[in-house]
């Protein structure tokens, strides 16, 4: 206690250092979580692909479909237990501004391979019955002011012309993961009415994006894979099978290069502020000097004044960390209203907020090292010099 009354009276000291000190620290600890919290948001999709899942693309490229009489013979896989399909729609919602994701998808199968989108049993049923209906996540709805029952227009650009959805339910996510930003409707309505429009559009009505397979043994994705992608090989349409991880990784694989910029940025906001925290410590032990030699020479050891140093240091750390990692979370809050739905999933985590605490302590640390040393080694005779 009597430690910690002195630390306390010696950060004081200088109240004017301590706080613009202590406030540098604040603002680099949030820029950090930020920073962190966006590179988690990135692989927010990955986070929450699950391992039962594969999914099956064009081999040449995610923009070339596949034949819809493919997904019983993917069925007939060994290993395969169900298949579903999806196609990205890519449709506009009143302007550019309002991206979403909206996925034409099989009902049926499509909800069976994702039971985190948990959706009332009503509102389902309603869902299935209706080829015009859609469903959307939480999040999502919550955005727009939408309710069951409300009409949705949207703007096709790969389909053009105005598409008009009937909300039918709103699905909630088991769990924080769970992307409840994105919009679901009937593969067969958009088949169907493509089939009535002349052109390209209507010869494209048998085809589908990308098939999603449910396996039985999450071990086996490897071997099922394989087993997919040979039975289309020297096909017209050739098949490329991977986990729903590695499937998501290859769309974050195209950030990479900003993902890595990002990161080396909260890396090097740390250091400086570690910097700057040095040279308060060492401006501290310099004045102090007189006194860590008083103290010595009244019996007290080297090991104390590094406590000394080393404690004030840590302690403004310790405040300054805390005072920061409380501020991140309305700072992420206004990031991802002001973001929209780029990240559908922003959440300033407990390892993003484990590894601000310990960047904090570890400029405390850093900071005081030096001078804590200096000042432990300081000679008696010398110090005292320094008392006017």
């Amino acid at each position: 206690m009597f430690l910690l009354r002195l630390l306390l009276k010696n950060a004081l000291r200088h109240k004017l250092r301590t706080t613009l000190t202590m406030v540098g620290l604040v603002v680099a600890v949030c820029a950090f979580g930020l920073l962190r919290t966006i590179v988690d948001a990135w692989y927010a999709g990955v986070e929450a692909s699950a391992s039962t899942r594969l999914v099956t693309r064009n081999a040449i490229s995610l923009t070339f479909p596949l034949p819809l009489n493919y997904a019983e013979r993917i069925r007939a896989v060994d290993g395969v237990g169900s298949v579903s399909w999806a196609n990205w729609f890519g449709g506009i919602y009143v302007s550019e501004r309002n991206f979403f994701a909206q996925f034409a998808v099989d009902p049926p199968s499509y909800l069976a391979l994702y039971p985190e989108y948990v959706l009332p049993d009503e509102q389902k049923q309603a869902f299935l019955r209706d080829r015009q209906g859609a469903v959307v996540g939480r999040k999502l709805a919550d955005k727009f002011g939408w309710k069951v029952g409300d009409a949705i227009p949207l703007r096709g650009t790969l389909y053009p012309g105005t598409w008009t959805f009937t909300l039918r339910g709103i699905y909630d996510g088991a769990d924080a993961k769970t992307d409840e930003q994105q919009m679901l409707f009937h593969w067969k309505f958009l088949s169907e009415t493509m089939r009535q429009r002349a052109g390209a559009a209507g010869a494209n009505a048998d085809f589908v994006g990308v098939y999603v397979v449910g396996i039985r043994e999450p071990d086996d994705a490897a071997l099922v894979s394989q087993r997919i992608d040979a039975l289309f090989r020297n096909s017209l349409a050739e098949t490329l099978t991977e986990t729903e991880k590695a499937f998501q990784l290859s769309f974050v694989a195209m950030s990479e290069a900003i993902l890595v910029a990002i990161q080396a940025v909260s890396y090097i906001v740390v250091l400086i502020i570690m910097a700057v925290m040095a040279n308060t410590m060492m401006m501290t032990a310099r004045e102090r000097l007189a006194e860590y030699a008083t103290l010595k020479a009244l019996g007290f050891g080297p090991g104390f004044v590094v406590r000394l140093l080393a404690g004030e240091s840590l302690l403004i750390a310790l405040v300054g960390g805390l005072a920061g990692i409380a501020l991140t979370f309305p700072l992420a809050a206004g990031f991802a209203q002001a973001a929209g739905t780029l990240f559908p999933i922003f959440q300033v985590s407990p390892l993003t907020q484990a590894l601000q605490l310990g960047a904090a302590l570890l400029v405390g640390a850093v900071a005081a090292a030096w001078p804590a040393w200096r000042m432990s080694r300081i000679e008696i005779v010398a110090g005292l010099r320094h008392v006017a």
